[in-house]
């Protein structure tokens, strides 16, 4: 009985630990922050927008131990599609990697899956007019460099990081027109 209450405390002290580590990682942006609304440039060219669709800029810090690589999503949660809409998604992204800048090339060895638009790489805010839409960033840091390619779906990429994930920090911006 002593044994299971000591084994009890210790997990509970360890989930404590990594919890503080895993609470530091941080992800943040110049270009959006929580709550904003995205500007244009952060928009997509299509679909009825006029935006410059360029990925906005980002910096991360504090990755938890044992971090081998990153994944970035942004995801709209408020699509009418019934599942969503996928506006970036990139993973194995290098482990020494800690920022990203708007427009340029992904770091050698990350791999850019197809978006909801159809296109590689970031797809801009583009919602039906009327609706606010949110835009979450999500970073994950992985606890190692994923063997899948670009030909996965995200569904099945955003499976993978998520059993593989240590840690994510998001940033949740807003867009309407």
């Amino acid at each position: 009985m002593k044994y299971k209450a000591i084994i009890g405390a210790l997990f509970a002290v360890s989930s404590l630990v990594h919890s503080a580590n895993a609470d530091k990682f941080t992800l943040s942006s110049p270009d959006i922050s929580e709550g904003s609304k995205l500007k244009n440039e952060h928009v997509f060219k299509g679909f009825g927008c006029e935006g410059g669709n360029i990925a906005p800029s980002f910096t991360w810090s504090d990755a938890p131990e044992g971090t081998q690589s990153f994944a970035l999503t942004a995801y709209d949660p408020d699509a009418p599609t019934g599942s969503g809409w996928w506006h970036w998604f990139a993973f194995n992204i290098p482990a020494d990697t800690t920022s990203l800048e708007a427009g340029k090339t992904m770091p050698d060895g990350s791999i850019e899956l197809t978006n909801d638009y159809g296109a590689i790489g970031f797809g801009g805010a583009c919602p039906p007019p009327g609706e606010v839409h949110r835009y979450i960033f999500t970073l994950h840091a992985l606890d190692k460099k994923l063997d899948i390619d670009s030909t996965v779906s995200n569904a099945l990429a955003g499976y993978i990081v998520n059993a593989n994930s240590i840690s994510k920090t998001s940033i949740t911006a807003v867009y309407n027109r």
